[in-house]
């Protein structure tokens, strides 16, 4: 029966936010799935061996968003297998995703942001030492023109967005050497935030009892860093700028 192949189009709806329809038509018969968009990209070096974790419904679809579901036998016919798994693999291999006109102005806004957001953290000013504030990164990439791809991985676009911006801004993704020194007491509280922001390159105990380490860390995690370590010694940490 037609309505045991039917979902709920309320509930397809609920399952597209931050998804996309990847379709292949085969045999004459379509077959659709839901997919996160970011998975189409970021599986493909492993053959999307995970898809099914990126699958909100672990179905193949007639019409995805009327959530009507493709009979056995047509599965059978195009692809030898009821596998969703095998399926959905060759359906993102040999077919094409859709993206709605909203759906791609909302993951290129997004990404534009990540974007934006990793080359504050990541890069520096190699003149002053210093992050690029974000609107800074922004206008440059409004003069540059630069175009973010919805679909590509956010990783390769950062890359291509500083080619673009070299020519505007002075940029360099070398990483900032700090040196620390904290008192016994205050070494645990922390410990974690030092190792979990930047890469503890060297570290020592000094005779006085102090904890002295040397660290690498991004430009655009500096100023935060200092904030949690001069809030949890109250002021009692020493830090230097090395060359």
């Amino acid at each position: 029966m037609v309505k045991d192949r039917m979902i709920e189009k309320e509930h397809t709806d609920d399952l597209m936010d931050g998804m996309v329809i990847a379709r292949l038509e085969s045999h004459g018969h379509d077959f659709e799935i839901i997919l996160e968009a970011d998975y189409v990209n970021d599986g493909k070096a492993e053959g999307w061996s995970e898809i099914l974790e990126h699958m909100p419904a672990e179905e193949i679809f007639i019409d995805a968003r009327k959530g009507e579901r493709v009979p056995a036998e047509n599965m059978n016919e195009a692809f030898a297998t009821e596998s969703v798994k095998e399926i959905a693999i060759n359906i993102l291999k040999s077919g094409n995703v859709q993206l709605t006109t909203e759906q791609r102005r909302q993951m290129q806004d997004e990404k534009r942001k990540q974007v934006i957001a990793i080359i504050v953290r990541e890069a520096m000013n190699p003149q002053t030492k210093t992050p690029h504030p974000p609107q800074r990164i922004e206008n440059a990439m409004n003069e540059a023109g630069v175009h973010i791809d919805p679909m590509k991985p956010v990783a390769v676009q950062v890359k291509e967005v500083v080619e673009l911006l070299r020519p505007l801004l002075p940029i360099s993704f070398e990483k900032l050497k700090l040196a620390i020194k904290l008192n016994g007491d205050d070494y645990g509280k922390c410990y974690g935030d030092i190792k979990g922001m930047s890469k503890i390159t060297k570290e020592e105990w000094t005779s006085d009892g102090s904890w002295v380490g040397v660290v690498d860390i991004p430009a655009g995690l500096q100023e935060e860093l200092f904030r949690k370590l001069n809030e949890k010694t109250k002021g009692n940490v020493e830090t230097k700028m090395l060359k």
